[in-house]
């Protein structure tokens, strides 16, 4: 269908034949010149038809042809510098592969402007946009980069159930669905396999998967299905996978830094700076009095004062350990207070973590202390009851640690097909 993408030819290329596909991105008409704006998967390139110098029912054809129709053009390419990529193509042959219908949605040359839902509705389109295909080249290179960190640094990647018979967390933030003739539940965490698998012996574990959380939230920086990057490893304390966290991070930033993407984008990233600060719950309470009470957790308003006051990536440590789930380890000589961190940008929280509690009555104690039922996580505490090693591990957001990366104003920009309260399609 094609023998070059855009990128691959150069002004020393002059005189060579090429076959390029695409779509029709703009359309110039001068009478007796005519150009139409060839963009594929790299960028765009400029098809010159001259009259005269081109076959009239050529000419006749490409000044037919409608903005983001399909074609494959094959030509020569000429030298010419007052192109944006310094070359134009002489066209011998234009091929309609399929032609588009008109009016478009929206407008992928970006000159007329769309509101997010109408881009989120032609979602197809919106990604012929160069900016917003660069936040998900990105977004891969983020995955990518989280992958091969976790792998170097000798975690194996596993995959754990996503329809579940019980709550992982408890409360009302679940999404129930019929599994037969049973009710189940969508996964709101890995949190109790990856747990169970700490009994295992085979070592530090990751997942990059979905999560679900019927949470009625209608913000720019909640979804109700997301993609959470998990980590537990055993015979670990909380502050050995927090330094595992801030190194996570660097790695990630120093990696999207060399994408391509950027450029379309405008944004150059600032590399955080290990280590990360850290403040205790309470020493991050009595920075921001007016926003919160010790004891509560913190509301959006209370993380935005903090993070203007700290201005960089930092973890809020020992929490209260009546607002943490209930498998996270209290301390011993202080049980008010957890060993539990959450890793913060200036804009938002990205990830919970916490030493976990290994001890089967201690657990026990912990579920009914939270007004659950033991009964109920018997597969999970089965795995107590047989040698169960410390350890310690958290969740990242991927779609915030890609939103805050990229300062991005609503996360839905980094989903390709966000699912909130109001959007179940595309």
């Amino acid at each position: 269908m094609k023998t070059r993408y855009s990128s691959e030819i150069t002004q020393e290329m002059d005189g060579k034949k090429v076959t390029l596909a695409g779509w029709v991105h703009e359309i110039r008409d001068l009478g007796g010149v005519f150009f139409l704006i060839l963009r594929d998967r790299d960028g765009a390139v400029q098809v010159t038809l001259s009259k005269g110098k081109v076959d009239e029912k050529m000419f006749a054809l490409a000044r037919s042809i409608s903005r983001e129709s399909v074609v494959k053009v094959t030509g020569t390419i000429k030298k010419e510098s007052r192109t944006p990529r310094g070359y134009e193509i002489i066209p011998e042959k234009i091929v309609v592969l399929n032609a588009s219908e008109s009016p478009l949605p929206l407008d992928p040359t970006e000159k007329v402007h769309a509101e997010l839902d109408t881009r989120l509705d032609a979602r197809f389109m919106d990604l012929r946009r160069p900016g917003i295909q660069a936040i998900f080249r990105i977004k891969a290179e983020v995955l990518s980069a989280v992958r091969t960190f976790l792998q170097r640094n000798e975690f194996t990647e596993i995959n754990t159930p996503k329809v579940l018979a019980s709550a992982t967390e408890g409360g009302t933030s679940l999404f129930p669905i019929s599994y037969f003739d049973r009710e189940a539940f969508l996964a709101q965490s890995p949190q109790l396999y990856k747990q169970i698998m700490m009994a295992s012996g085979l070592g530090r574990v990751f997942e990059i998967a979905q999560i679900f959380r019927a949470e009625e939230h209608d913000t720019r920086k909640h979804l109700n299905e997301i993609i959470s990057i998990d980590i537990e490893a055993p015979f670990c304390d909380h502050k050995d996978v927090m330094r595992i966290l801030e190194r996570l991070i660097e790695y990630t930033y120093r990696r999207a830094a060399k994408s391509d993407a950027l450029g379309a984008l405008g944004v150059e990233l600032k590399i955080p700076k290990l280590p990360f600060k850290k403040l205790t719950y309470t020493e991050a309470v009595e920075m921001i009095p007016a926003e919160v009470q010790w004891g509560d957790d913190l509301s959006t308003s209370a993380e935005k004062a903090l993070g203007e006051k700290v201005g960089e990536h930092y973890f809020i440590t020992d929490w209260p350990t009546e607002i943490k789930p209930f498998y996270v380890h209290p301390y011993e000589k202080n049980p008010k207070v957890c060993k539990a961190f959450d890793l913060m940008h200036p804009k938002m929280e990205l990830s919970s973590g916490a030493q976990r509690i290994h001890s089967h009555e201690l657990l026990k104690e912990r579920i009914k202390a939270k007004g659950l039922n033991p009964e109920s996580f018997g597969f999970y505490l089965r795995a107590f009851r047989f040698g169960m090693p410390p350890h310690a591990g958290w969740g990242l957001g991927l779609e915030r640690l890609v939103m805050t990366m990229l300062d991005l104003d609503n996360i839905r920009e980094v989903v390709l097909f966000p699912r909130d309260r109001n959007r179940l399609t595309p």
